[in-house]
């Protein structure tokens, strides 16, 4: 069925029908480009609070509306595209390049007569609907229906985004290291539960407040909008399509979802004045809860429902509320909360998954993706659409995930690293025995045919999970800081190079890229693509494929390439990217319209995203970040740059047998060392000495 889904092509949605499928859009941790991808290096939250700062919301009025992007430079810039797919083509059919300018006159033509006329009907009827929109022609409209909620597929692995928080070192390194019997909960995994609730909580009401710093770089403010998309935001499966369900910022509940072993419980977090309920109480109520859960027998597990396909939620979902009112009372409570914490009673080591460590010593990567990401290939114990969640398991390693839609995971990473920047006290008495709270334990009413669709739901998951090859690499022989001092390079850009030249190394050929430009210096602005293959980037890695010798030529080749990327990065930061266009145009055309352009089926190769890829911060608080390919034989690539480390987690799927995690990683790391390589002997001796 992914297969399926995935390889729906946005060519054959009807006009008239247009929400009815989804895009093919990654679900991807939406990268801040150029000057945001700077900022984020120090994280907005973290930033003192001054009393003359601006309040968090104070500059959205001075945010300019996303642009409808002129149809002459989309045209432009599209088949500049295809350039390197069409060279690729005339290389493997021992063709000249005269062929490649054939094609381009071709499509050149097509895209004229598309301007002069179908084309120009319809950017008139996109400017209406951006002239009709209270905030942003494509968000307003479009983007949640199509990008997402049409989508039926389950969101484990395939939707959701997941963070690997970094231990707590306030935790005794025995501990970190051990792995506690099964069934049984700890005092260090509900004293890190306790403190990232507490954080969690300082973070919404800080928000509440406005104290946070506005988001901004040089040039200019970001959008805060999907700071008001994470508490308390839930996704509710539907036909034909999903819808989120939220309350007007602030969000007013005061408690959180608690679930211990299947059961779920309601856990207040605030007073009724408003205020965080201590730590000390925190952690009483949830030893409270876990004890309590630990003396039952597992729960029915009906959040496992939430990782079948949706439209399997939405009929289990739909049943559940028929059987009786206290089964809505029970799903209303979970989807009103603002958050979900998980405590799982186990911690997955390496013995049952091989550890992705590299030369260095690591923590269990794998394990922590494969708890991170399907909740230890169970399903279990998890409410998956919810806007954000966190998992503890019995050792205290935690985990952030969640549902991609309200906004891009951007924002909850700055949450996250907000929240890991002050850990557990390393001592202090057992608050367990201590709760203050009487428990509200969610009951629910089952019958066969619930229980059934439980079943269903977690044997989904599980093949999903066993399916899903997910691995990290911490590449540590060098970092930014390197990149920008030795190797005179753009970042972001030599790492997506690096990234074309791994594929290239694991498959022979190229393959349209997708990489996250962030929209943010518009009002409501979510995402655009950079288009990462680029005639120049094919040039470079073709050169570094056949074996030339010559150092300056690659390092040449190579910065150009870089520049090449950044040029585009910039055109898509500040709304001038294509892809959103013409999905916004495609989304105009009525029942009986089509175009040549359209239906090219280079205009469908040149989005297939085979390769799909996002960057964060230096992510110094993460082990690591991901998600899953949405391509049966494609790869789901993020990675956290640090200045002396870089981090990539890479995703892709055992049952395809052209893709190998372990083998694109080992290409990646051939990739980065060669590149250095490059760097180093290629500059002219001006270069070298501007350097020291």
């Amino acid at each position: 069925m992914l297969q399926q889904v995935a390889r729906t092509r946005l060519s054959s949605i009807r006009p008239s029908l247009c929400l009815a499928q989804p895009l093919l859009l990654r679900p991807s941790l939406a990268s801040p480009a150029l000057a945001s991808h700077q900022q984020q290096q120090r994280m907005f939250a973290l930033t003192p609070h001054r009393k003359d700062q601006p309040k968090t919301f104070s500059r959205q009025k001075e945010l300019p509306r996303l642009p409808v992007p002129t149809l002459d430079k989309s045209l432009e810039r599209y088949i500049k595209s295809l350039r390197p797919l069409l060279l690729e083509k005339a290389r493997q059919e021992g063709k000249g390049e005269e062929s490649v300018e054939e094609g381009i006159r071709q499509r050149e033509a097509w895209a004229k007569d598309f301007e002069e006329g179908l084309g120009r009907l319809l950017q008139e009827r996109l400017k209406d609907v951006d002239r009709s929109s209270p905030s942003n022609w494509l968000d307003d409209n479009f983007w949640l229906k199509c990008a997402y909620h049409s989508w039926r597929v389950p969101l484990p692995v395939n939707s959701n985004w997941w963070i690997l928080m970094a231990d707590d070192v306030g935790i005794p390194e025995s501990v970190r290291s051990s792995v506690p019997p099964k069934g049984e909960y700890t005092e260090w995994q509900v004293k890190r539960s306790a403190k990232l609730v507490e954080r969690l909580v300082e973070f919404k009401l800080k928000l509440d407040r406005q104290d946070i710093l506005p988001d901004s770089s040089r040039a200019g403010p970001f959008d805060m909008h999907q700071y008001t998309r994470v508490y308390g935001v839930t996704r509710v499966p539907g036909l034909p399509t999903d819808s989120l369900v939220h309350s007007p910022h602030p969000h007013p509940s005061s408690f959180i979802i608690v679930s211990v072993n299947d059961h779920f419980y309601k856990l207040p977090v605030t007073t009724k004045e408003g205020d965080a309920i201590p730590l000390a109480t925190l952690e009483a109520n949830i030893w409270a809860i876990a004890d309590d859960a630990g003396s039952r027998a597992p729960g029915a597990g009906v959040g496992a429902c939430s990782g079948d396909s949706r439209d399997a939620w939405t009929d289990a979902r739909e049943h559940l509320l028929a059987l009786d009112p206290q089964n809505r009372a029970n799903i209303t409570t979970i989807e009103d909360s603002l958050f979900v914490l998980s405590l799982d009673a186990h911690t997955i080591k390496s013995a049952e998954y091989k550890s992705s460590s590299p030369k260095t010593q690591t923590p269990d990567l794998d394990a922590h993706i494969v708890s991170a990401s399907s909740s230890a290939g169970t399903g279990r114990n998890r409410w998956w659409d919810k806007g954000i969640a966190v998992a503890v398991e019995t050792n205290g390693r935690a985990s952030m995930i969640g549902e991609h839609s309200p906004c891009d995971a951007l924002i909850p990473s700055i949450v996250a690293d907000y929240v890991l920047a002050e850990g557990v006290a390393a001592e202090g008495q057992s608050m367990r025995g201590k709760g203050e709270t009487a428990l509200e334990r969610l009951e629910w009413k089952l019958d066969a045919k619930a229980e059934e669709n439980i079943e269903k739901a977690v044997a989904t998951v599980a093949a999903i999970a066993k399916d899903s090859d997910g691995k990290m690499l911490w590449f540590d022989e060098y970092g930014v800081e390197w990149i920008k001092k030795i190797g005179k390079q753009s970042p972001d850009a030599y790492l997506q190079m690096a990234l074309q030249l791994a594929y290239h190394k694991t498959h022979n050929i190229p393959v349209a890229t997708y990489e996250t430009a962030s929209t943010r210096l518009f009002l409501h602005g979510r995402t655009e693509v950079i288009r990462t293959l680029s005639e120049d980037s094919w040039r470079w890695v073709r050169a570094m494929r056949d074996g030339e010798k010559d150092h300056t030529k690659l390092y040449d080749l190579l910065t150009i390439a870089t520049k090449a990327h950044n040029t585009y990065t910039r055109d898509a930061s500040t709304g001038r990217g294509s892809d959103r266009h013409f999905m916004g145009l495609k989304l105009m055309m009525r029942e009986g319209e089509s175009h040549a352009l359209f239906e090219d089926p280079l205009f469908q190769q040149s989005q297939d995203w085979i390769l799909s890829t996002s960057g964060l911060s230096a992510g110094d608080r993460f082990y690591g970040t991901g998600f899953g390919t949405i391509w049966p034989n494609g790869y789901g690539i993020n990675y956290l740059a640090g200045n002396q480390i870089i981090k990539f987690g890479i995703e892709s799927k055992h049952s395809c047998a052209e893709t190998s995690t372990e083998v694109f990683r080992n290409n990646l790391v051939e990739a980065l060392r060669e590149m250095k390589a490059v760097c180093e002997q290629g500059q002219v001796p001006e270069q070298q000495a501007a350097k020291l």
